[in-house]
């Protein structure tokens, strides 16, 4: 018999992860980037770039109103945001296919560190500066002949892999 959501059985639990969204503007991709989170327990969502569409009524249809459960804030500068990242001393991933990145299943996070899972806009990927700062480059190996997918999925396939790990 299918469970309805007060019925569930899951642990609630945070993880030591947080998610860095370089200029993603869409915001159907934003709701689900919202309830992606809240689902795996991520601690904070971090927003880069101007004039981000954090409209509560054109997220909401797909966050599921997560966005009023998930700790969020907006860094317009890079500079900031770079300067935030390393005075909280985040271990940072970039999930990106670059020329040094390396399949997800061989991410190693050091365990006395929280994670900054840093992911790309819709049209241009993860910014040079960001992929620069980036403690590891990671991908997610794909056996069609397309060489990227959404966002958000790629962002639920890290998570799990991820917290799978943590639990």
């Amino acid at each position: 018999m299918q469970l309805n959501h007060d019925e569930n059985q899951f642990e609630r639990k945070t993880f030591p992860i947080i998610i860095v969204c370089d200029n993603i503007y869409f915001q159907q991709n934003i709701g689900s980037l919202f309830r992606i989170s809240e689902a795996f327990g991520v601690e904070k969502i971090i927003f880069l770039g101007k004039e981000v569409p954090l409209i509560p009524r054109k997220i909401n249809k797909t966050s599921r109103s997560t966005h009023l459960h998930v700790p969020h804030l907006t860094i317009e500068d890079p500079n900031e945001l770079i300067n935030y990242l390393r005075k909280n001393d985040y271990e940072t991933v970039a999930l990106e296919i670059t020329t040094t990145s390396k399949p997800l299943k061989k991410l190693t996070v050091p365990t006395t560190k929280k994670t900054a899972l840093i992911i790309g806009s819709e049209i241009n990927g993860v910014s040079k500066t960001l992929l620069s700062i980036s403690n590891q480059i990671v991908h997610i190996p794909m056996f069609g002949t397309n060489s990227s997918m959404n966002v958000v999925q790629a962002t639920s396939i890290f998570l799990y892999e991820f917290t799978s790990s943590k639990c």
